[in-house]
Protein backbone atom coordinates (compact mmCIF):
# COMPACT_ATOMS: atom_id res chain seq x y z
CA UNK A 1 0.00 0.00 0.00
CA UNK A 2 1.82 3.07 -1.32
CA UNK A 3 1.13 7.07 -0.39
CA UNK A 4 -0.26 8.71 -3.05
CA UNK A 5 1.72 10.89 -5.23
CA UNK A 6 1.13 14.47 -5.91
CA UNK A 7 -0.18 13.24 -9.69
CA UNK A 8 -2.82 10.98 -8.14
CA UNK A 9 9.21 -0.06 3.87
CA UNK A 10 32.46 -15.07 10.97
CA UNK A 11 34.60 -14.44 7.77
CA UNK A 12 34.03 -17.70 6.46
CA UNK A 13 30.55 -18.11 6.27
CA UNK A 14 30.82 -14.85 4.51
CA UNK A 15 33.05 -15.81 2.16
CA UNK A 16 31.01 -19.06 1.30
CA UNK A 17 28.05 -16.61 0.79
CA UNK A 18 29.91 -13.98 -1.56
CA UNK A 19 31.42 -17.13 -3.86
CA UNK A 20 28.04 -18.59 -4.16
CA UNK A 21 26.19 -15.43 -4.59
CA UNK A 22 28.04 -14.61 -7.76
CA UNK A 23 27.70 -18.06 -9.44
CA UNK A 24 24.68 -18.13 -12.12
CA UNK A 25 22.09 -19.88 -11.05
CA UNK A 26 21.29 -23.21 -13.20
CA UNK A 27 17.28 -22.77 -14.02
CA UNK A 28 15.79 -26.14 -12.84
CA UNK A 29 12.86 -26.79 -14.97
CA UNK A 30 13.55 -24.48 -17.87
CA UNK A 31 13.88 -25.84 -21.20
CA UNK A 32 17.67 -24.64 -21.71
CA UNK A 33 19.88 -25.99 -19.88
CA UNK A 34 22.04 -23.31 -19.82
CA UNK A 35 19.75 -20.12 -18.80
CA UNK A 36 21.28 -18.98 -15.13
CA UNK A 37 20.19 -15.91 -13.43
CA UNK A 38 21.91 -13.70 -10.59
CA UNK A 39 20.15 -14.36 -7.22
CA UNK A 40 23.08 -11.67 -5.64
CA UNK A 41 22.32 -8.90 -7.82
CA UNK A 42 18.45 -9.15 -7.76
CA UNK A 43 18.63 -9.29 -3.95
CA UNK A 44 20.97 -6.27 -3.72
CA UNK A 45 18.47 -4.15 -6.04
CA UNK A 46 15.54 -5.18 -3.98
CA UNK A 47 17.69 -4.53 -0.44
CA UNK A 48 18.62 -0.37 -2.22
CA UNK A 49 15.19 0.21 -3.22
CA UNK A 50 13.48 -0.77 0.12
CA UNK A 51 16.12 1.37 1.78
CA UNK A 52 15.21 4.04 -0.56
CA UNK A 53 11.61 3.49 0.59
CA UNK A 54 12.58 3.49 3.90
CA UNK A 55 14.41 6.71 3.99
CA UNK A 56 11.54 8.32 1.08
CA UNK A 57 9.45 11.24 3.26
CA UNK A 58 6.06 9.68 1.80
CA UNK A 59 6.66 6.38 3.52
CA UNK A 60 6.80 8.09 7.29
CA UNK A 61 3.97 7.27 9.59
CA UNK A 62 3.23 7.62 13.05
CA UNK A 63 5.20 6.03 16.02
CA UNK A 64 8.89 6.04 13.41
CA UNK A 65 6.91 3.61 11.35
CA UNK A 66 6.90 2.91 7.48
CA UNK A 67 4.00 2.74 5.03
CA UNK A 68 3.78 -1.06 3.61
CA UNK A 69 3.76 -0.87 -0.13
CA UNK A 70 2.13 -3.32 -1.84
CA UNK A 71 4.67 -2.21 -4.95
CA UNK A 72 7.88 -2.48 -2.99
CA UNK A 73 7.47 -3.61 0.63
CA UNK A 74 5.24 -7.00 -0.18
CA UNK A 75 7.17 -8.14 -2.80
CA UNK A 76 10.69 -7.41 -1.34
CA UNK A 77 8.79 -9.28 2.03
CA UNK A 78 7.80 -12.26 -0.02
CA UNK A 79 11.25 -12.64 -1.99
CA UNK A 80 13.98 -12.05 0.08
CA UNK A 81 13.26 -15.26 2.64
CA UNK A 82 13.64 -17.19 -0.57
CA UNK A 83 16.77 -15.55 -1.69
CA UNK A 84 18.61 -15.40 1.35
CA UNK A 85 17.74 -19.15 1.86
CA UNK A 86 19.21 -19.94 -1.83
CA UNK A 87 21.74 -17.84 -1.45
CA UNK A 88 22.51 -19.44 1.64
CA UNK A 89 22.18 -22.61 0.48
CA UNK A 90 23.13 -26.32 2.96
CA UNK A 91 24.54 -25.11 6.06
CA UNK A 92 25.04 -21.51 5.61
CA UNK A 93 22.05 -18.84 6.23
CA UNK A 94 22.97 -15.63 5.79
CA UNK A 95 21.60 -13.25 8.07
CA UNK A 96 19.13 -10.91 7.42
CA UNK A 97 20.05 -7.31 5.56
CA UNK A 98 19.87 -4.17 7.58
CA UNK A 99 16.61 -3.02 4.99
CA UNK A 100 14.84 -6.21 5.96
CA UNK A 101 15.27 -5.61 9.68
CA UNK A 102 13.93 -2.54 9.54
CA UNK A 103 11.50 -2.98 7.16
CA UNK A 104 10.17 -6.22 10.01
CA UNK A 105 10.71 -4.19 13.37
CA UNK A 106 7.91 -1.32 11.50
CA UNK A 107 5.57 -4.18 10.75
CA UNK A 108 5.60 -6.01 14.43
CA UNK A 109 5.82 -2.74 16.06
CA UNK A 110 2.46 -1.77 14.56
CA UNK A 111 1.19 -4.99 15.13
CA UNK A 112 2.44 -5.59 18.77
CA UNK A 113 0.40 -1.20 19.44
CA UNK A 114 -1.79 -2.40 16.74
CA UNK A 115 -4.59 -0.11 19.22
CA UNK A 116 -1.94 3.12 19.12
CA UNK A 117 -1.44 3.20 15.57
CA UNK A 118 -2.81 5.95 13.09
CA UNK A 119 -4.25 4.25 9.92
CA UNK A 120 -2.12 5.39 7.05
CA UNK A 121 -4.93 6.99 5.16
CA UNK A 122 -7.09 9.21 6.98
CA UNK A 123 -10.93 10.28 6.18
CA UNK A 124 -10.25 14.13 6.71
CA UNK A 125 -7.57 14.06 4.19
CA UNK A 126 -8.51 11.14 1.66
CA UNK A 127 -12.20 11.13 1.81
CA UNK A 128 -14.83 9.14 3.53
CA UNK A 129 -14.07 5.46 4.53
CA UNK A 130 -10.43 5.48 3.77
CA UNK A 131 -9.42 4.98 7.62
CA UNK A 132 -11.56 1.95 7.29
CA UNK A 133 -10.02 0.80 4.49
CA UNK A 134 -6.81 1.50 5.05
CA UNK A 135 -6.62 0.13 8.30
CA UNK A 136 -8.01 -3.47 6.96
CA UNK A 137 -5.84 -3.52 4.25
CA UNK A 138 -2.78 -2.75 6.65
CA UNK A 139 -3.96 -5.74 8.57
CA UNK A 140 -4.18 -7.79 5.97
CA UNK A 141 -0.40 -7.11 4.73
CA UNK A 142 0.88 -7.36 8.07
CA UNK A 143 -0.05 -11.54 8.17
CA UNK A 144 1.44 -11.64 4.83
CA UNK A 145 4.42 -10.04 5.77
CA UNK A 146 5.09 -11.86 8.33
CA UNK A 147 3.71 -15.54 7.40
CA UNK A 148 6.24 -14.76 4.52
CA UNK A 149 9.27 -15.23 7.00
CA UNK A 150 7.78 -17.51 9.71
CA UNK A 151 7.27 -19.86 6.29
CA UNK A 152 10.59 -20.08 5.31
CA UNK A 153 11.80 -20.06 9.05
CA UNK A 154 9.25 -22.80 10.07
CA UNK A 155 7.91 -21.58 12.67
CA UNK A 156 4.75 -19.25 13.89
CA UNK A 157 5.90 -16.76 16.18
CA UNK A 158 3.49 -14.86 18.67
CA UNK A 159 3.93 -11.66 16.67
CA UNK A 160 2.64 -13.13 13.20
CA UNK A 161 -0.59 -15.07 15.43
CA UNK A 162 -1.14 -11.62 17.00
CA UNK A 163 -1.27 -9.88 13.44
CA UNK A 164 -4.37 -12.54 12.49
CA UNK A 165 -6.05 -12.21 15.32
CA UNK A 166 -6.35 -8.00 14.15
CA UNK A 167 -6.82 -9.28 11.39
CA UNK A 168 -9.40 -11.91 11.54
CA UNK A 169 -10.75 -9.42 14.19
CA UNK A 170 -11.75 -7.11 10.72
CA UNK A 171 -12.92 -9.63 8.56
CA UNK A 172 -16.38 -8.60 7.26
CA UNK A 173 -19.28 -11.40 8.78
CA UNK A 174 -21.80 -10.25 6.00
CA UNK A 175 -23.30 -8.30 2.55
CA UNK A 176 -20.63 -8.89 -1.10
CA UNK A 177 -17.55 -8.47 1.22
CA UNK A 178 -18.45 -11.50 3.88
CA UNK A 179 -15.55 -13.44 4.49
CA UNK A 180 -12.69 -10.58 3.03
CA UNK A 181 -11.74 -7.09 4.02
CA UNK A 182 -12.43 -3.59 2.76
CA UNK A 183 -9.74 -2.71 0.40
CA UNK A 184 -7.73 0.55 -0.20
CA UNK A 185 -9.07 1.99 -3.62
CA UNK A 186 -7.51 4.98 -5.19
CA UNK A 187 -8.42 3.12 -8.83
CA UNK A 188 -4.90 2.10 -9.12
CA UNK A 189 -3.83 -1.16 -10.65
CA UNK A 190 -3.38 -3.78 -9.42
CA UNK A 191 -3.64 -3.29 -6.14
CA UNK A 192 -5.52 0.04 -5.28
CA UNK A 193 -8.31 -0.70 -7.32
CA UNK A 194 -11.98 -2.20 -7.48
CA UNK A 195 -10.66 -5.52 -7.89
CA UNK A 196 -7.36 -5.50 -5.51
CA UNK A 197 -9.26 -6.10 -2.24
CA UNK A 198 -9.77 -9.88 -3.70
CA UNK A 199 -6.13 -10.29 -5.04
CA UNK A 200 -5.28 -9.21 -1.44
CA UNK A 201 -7.22 -11.93 0.08
CA UNK A 202 -6.48 -14.98 -2.18
CA UNK A 203 -2.52 -13.62 -1.28
CA UNK A 204 -3.03 -13.66 2.44
CA UNK A 205 -5.01 -17.39 1.57
CA UNK A 206 -1.58 -18.65 -0.15
CA UNK A 207 0.05 -17.23 2.98
CA UNK A 208 -1.67 -18.70 5.81
CA UNK A 209 -2.00 -22.15 4.37
CA UNK A 210 1.34 -22.20 3.45
CA UNK A 211 2.33 -21.66 7.26
CA UNK A 212 4.22 -24.60 8.97
CA UNK A 213 2.94 -26.85 11.91
CA UNK A 214 -1.36 -27.33 11.78
CA UNK A 215 -1.86 -23.39 11.90
CA UNK A 216 -4.56 -23.16 9.06
CA UNK A 217 -6.43 -26.40 10.79
CA UNK A 218 -6.41 -24.58 14.30
CA UNK A 219 -9.96 -24.46 14.98
CA UNK A 220 -9.74 -20.56 15.22
CA UNK A 221 -7.96 -20.13 12.11
CA UNK A 222 -9.72 -23.27 10.06
CA UNK A 223 -13.47 -20.66 11.09
CA UNK A 224 -11.53 -17.92 9.38
CA UNK A 225 -10.59 -19.55 6.58
CA UNK A 226 -13.50 -21.14 5.45
CA UNK A 227 -15.26 -17.95 5.77
CA UNK A 228 -12.48 -16.81 3.35
CA UNK A 229 -13.03 -19.34 0.98
CA UNK A 230 -16.60 -19.15 0.67
CA UNK A 231 -15.68 -15.57 -0.45
CA UNK A 232 -12.88 -16.28 -2.90
CA UNK A 233 -15.29 -19.28 -4.43
CA UNK A 234 -18.41 -16.76 -4.33
CA UNK A 235 -16.50 -14.43 -6.63
CA UNK A 236 -13.87 -16.26 -8.55
CA UNK A 237 -16.00 -15.99 -11.84
CA UNK A 238 -16.08 -12.49 -12.14
CA UNK A 239 -12.29 -11.67 -11.01
CA UNK A 240 -9.46 -10.80 -13.85
CA UNK A 241 -6.40 -13.73 -14.39
CA UNK A 242 -4.58 -11.77 -12.04
CA UNK A 243 -6.55 -12.40 -9.47
CA UNK A 244 -7.07 -16.42 -10.82
CA UNK A 245 -3.36 -16.96 -10.56
CA UNK A 246 -3.31 -16.40 -6.73
CA UNK A 247 -6.29 -18.61 -6.16
CA UNK A 248 -4.31 -21.18 -8.63
CA UNK A 249 -1.52 -20.84 -5.97
CA UNK A 250 -3.25 -21.53 -3.17
CA UNK A 251 -4.72 -24.34 -4.86
CA UNK A 252 -1.96 -26.54 -4.20
CA UNK A 253 -2.58 -26.82 -0.08
CA UNK A 254 -6.05 -25.17 -0.14
CA UNK A 255 -8.02 -27.41 -2.84
CA UNK A 256 -11.35 -27.10 -2.30
CA UNK A 257 -10.71 -23.43 -3.97
CA UNK A 258 -10.74 -24.46 -7.50
CA UNK A 259 -12.53 -27.31 -9.34
CA UNK A 260 -10.93 -29.25 -11.70
CA UNK A 261 -13.16 -27.41 -14.63
CA UNK A 262 -11.74 -24.22 -13.26
CA UNK A 263 -8.67 -24.92 -13.62
CA UNK A 264 -8.66 -26.23 -16.80
CA UNK A 265 -10.38 -23.33 -17.76
CA UNK A 266 -8.00 -20.79 -16.46
CA UNK A 267 -4.84 -23.08 -17.52
CA UNK A 268 -6.33 -22.43 -21.08
CA UNK A 269 -6.75 -18.82 -20.38
CA UNK A 270 -3.01 -18.40 -19.65
CA UNK A 271 -1.80 -20.58 -22.87
CA UNK A 272 -3.40 -17.73 -24.73
CA UNK A 273 -2.29 -15.25 -22.77
CA UNK A 274 1.50 -16.13 -23.34
CA UNK A 275 2.96 -13.95 -25.79
CA UNK A 276 5.54 -14.54 -28.52
CA UNK A 277 8.45 -14.76 -26.75
CA UNK A 278 7.36 -16.55 -23.64
CA UNK A 279 6.49 -13.91 -20.95
CA UNK A 280 3.66 -12.53 -19.83
CA UNK A 281 2.41 -8.71 -19.40
CA UNK A 282 0.76 -7.62 -16.48
CA UNK A 283 -2.00 -5.54 -18.57
CA UNK A 284 -3.48 -8.32 -20.63
CA UNK A 285 -3.58 -10.00 -17.03
CA UNK A 286 -5.43 -7.26 -15.44
CA UNK A 287 -7.56 -5.73 -18.14
CA UNK A 288 -9.98 -3.75 -15.68
CA UNK A 289 -9.81 -0.30 -14.88
CA UNK A 290 -6.83 1.71 -15.81
CA UNK A 291 -6.14 6.07 -15.30
CA UNK A 292 -4.46 5.88 -18.43
CA UNK A 293 -4.32 3.21 -21.17
CA UNK A 294 -1.73 4.91 -23.41
CA UNK A 295 0.67 3.49 -19.92
CA UNK A 296 0.13 0.26 -20.95
CA UNK A 297 3.43 -1.52 -22.25
CA UNK A 298 2.75 -4.57 -24.96
CA UNK A 299 5.84 -6.40 -23.69
CA UNK A 300 6.63 -9.28 -21.42
CA UNK A 301 7.23 -8.46 -18.19
CA UNK A 302 8.62 -10.09 -14.78
CA UNK A 303 6.07 -9.10 -12.62
CA UNK A 304 2.93 -10.96 -14.66
CA UNK A 305 5.63 -13.69 -16.08
CA UNK A 306 6.81 -14.46 -12.73
CA UNK A 307 3.33 -14.83 -11.23
CA UNK A 308 2.11 -17.13 -13.89
CA UNK A 309 5.30 -19.44 -13.11
CA UNK A 310 4.44 -19.08 -9.39
CA UNK A 311 1.03 -20.65 -9.80
CA UNK A 312 1.76 -22.89 -11.95
CA UNK A 313 4.44 -24.16 -10.29
CA UNK A 314 2.20 -24.27 -7.22
CA UNK A 315 -0.49 -26.02 -8.91
CA UNK A 316 2.23 -28.79 -9.68
CA UNK A 317 2.36 -28.38 -13.46
CA UNK A 318 4.89 -30.68 -15.20
CA UNK A 319 8.37 -28.59 -15.55
CA UNK A 320 8.43 -30.17 -19.66
CA UNK A 321 4.89 -28.23 -20.14
CA UNK A 322 5.24 -25.62 -23.08
CA UNK A 323 3.95 -22.87 -21.37
CA UNK A 324 5.97 -23.57 -18.16
CA UNK A 325 9.19 -24.27 -19.67
CA UNK A 326 8.71 -21.04 -22.05
CA UNK A 327 8.10 -18.97 -19.20
CA UNK A 328 10.77 -19.73 -17.20
CA UNK A 329 13.20 -19.43 -20.04
CA UNK A 330 12.02 -15.83 -20.77
CA UNK A 331 12.61 -15.07 -17.07
CA UNK A 332 16.17 -16.78 -17.35
CA UNK A 333 16.72 -14.49 -20.40
CA UNK A 334 15.66 -10.98 -19.04
CA UNK A 335 17.20 -10.10 -16.02
CA UNK A 336 18.97 -6.82 -16.65
CA UNK A 337 22.93 -6.29 -15.93
CA UNK A 338 21.75 -4.42 -12.65
CA UNK A 339 19.49 -7.42 -11.22
CA UNK A 340 15.96 -6.42 -12.17
CA UNK A 341 13.06 -7.78 -14.21
CA UNK A 342 11.06 -4.65 -15.41
CA UNK A 343 7.34 -4.42 -15.67
CA UNK A 344 5.72 -0.98 -16.74
CA UNK A 345 2.51 1.16 -14.91
CA UNK A 346 -0.44 0.12 -15.31
CA UNK A 347 -2.09 3.46 -14.78
CA UNK A 348 0.39 6.20 -15.41
CA UNK A 349 3.95 7.32 -17.34
CA UNK A 350 6.13 8.53 -14.64
CA UNK A 351 9.52 10.51 -14.99
CA UNK A 352 11.90 7.23 -15.77
CA UNK A 353 14.86 8.85 -13.93
CA UNK A 354 12.67 9.14 -10.63
CA UNK A 355 12.57 6.71 -8.12
CA UNK A 356 8.62 6.27 -8.27
CA UNK A 357 9.23 5.43 -11.77
CA UNK A 358 10.38 2.24 -10.28
CA UNK A 359 7.87 1.21 -8.23
CA UNK A 360 6.54 -1.93 -10.98
CA UNK A 361 10.35 -2.93 -11.45
CA UNK A 362 10.40 -3.40 -7.89
CA UNK A 363 7.58 -6.02 -8.18
CA UNK A 364 9.23 -7.66 -11.19
CA UNK A 365 12.45 -8.33 -9.75
CA UNK A 366 10.63 -9.52 -6.76
CA UNK A 367 8.23 -11.46 -8.36
CA UNK A 368 10.43 -13.50 -10.77
CA UNK A 369 13.63 -13.43 -8.33
CA UNK A 370 10.81 -15.60 -6.20
CA UNK A 371 9.46 -17.61 -9.12
CA UNK A 372 13.17 -18.93 -10.38
CA UNK A 373 13.98 -19.78 -6.33
CA UNK A 374 11.01 -21.39 -5.73
CA UNK A 375 11.39 -23.46 -9.03
CA UNK A 376 14.91 -24.58 -8.28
Amino acid sequence: MKPRIAVPCMLLAAAVVAALAHRPVVVHGAATASASWNQQKAADFLDQREAWWQAWPRAQKDHGTLCISCHTVVPYALAMPELRRGLGEAAVSPEKTAPEKTMLASVEKRVNDWAEMAPFYSDEKYGKGKAAESRATEAVLNAVILASYDRVESQVRPVTRRAFEELWALQETDGPLAGAWKWQDFHLGPWESTESGYQGAALLMVEAVNLPGRFAREPETREHLNRLQEYLRRNYATQPLVNQLYILWASAKEPGLLSAAERKTLLAALRAQQQADGGFRAASLDARERVDHTAQSTASDGYATGLVVLAVEAARIPARDPMLSRSLDWLAAHQQSDGTWTAASLNKQRDPQSDPALFMTDAATAYAALALESGR
